[in-house]
């Protein structure tokens, strides 16, 4: 089946898709309002979307569309070999990146976006446990992690 938009067109469109999205910055800054401190988008492996290298953490907002949610993911009309090709190695790519962080020790959690679209504050508040429970300094100083 032919493309319906020009070849212009989709470059635009791609073009126009930022690694960071508004809903990853508005996610980064309900964290640091927390207190908790993080890199983002670190050049690491798979390019994590928040890391806490210290404790060994890694978080990736999984986009419903580019990781293939079960619930929300959608594969499009046109072009659907291509897409089918690219979207079944984003997800193939996903686990690569979860086998790299567990046989290195680290501590991997993977979120859907529609989880902060459903309910931010909850989302963020499993975020915050995620990290609180696997950082080394929750058992050394438990009060450091405070919300205040």
């Amino acid at each position: 089946m032919p493309e319906k938009i020009t070849k212009e067109q989709r470059s635009n469109n791609m073009r126009a898709i930022k690694s960071q999205s508004m809903l990853e910055n508005a996610i980064t800054k309900a964290l640091w309002r927390r207190g908790f401190r993080f890199r983002k988008n670190a050049k690491m492996f798979g390019k994590p979307d928040i890391s806490i290298k210290k404790y060994k953490i890694v978080i990736f907002i999984d986009s419903c569309f580019w990781h293939c949610c079960p619930i929300h993911g959608n594969m499009p009309k046109s072009n659907q070999e291509y897409w089918t090709k690219k979207l079944a190695r984003n997800v193939s790519r996903d686990q690569e990146v979860n086998q790299y962080y567990h046989e290195n020790g680290w501590k991997v959690m993977r979120i859907w976006e529609h989880e902060f679209k459903q309910d931010f504050d909850s989302a963020i508040d499993s975020l915050a446990e995620f990290i609180r429970t696997n950082s080394v300094l929750k058992e050394k100083h438990p009060e450091s992690l405070s919300e205040d």
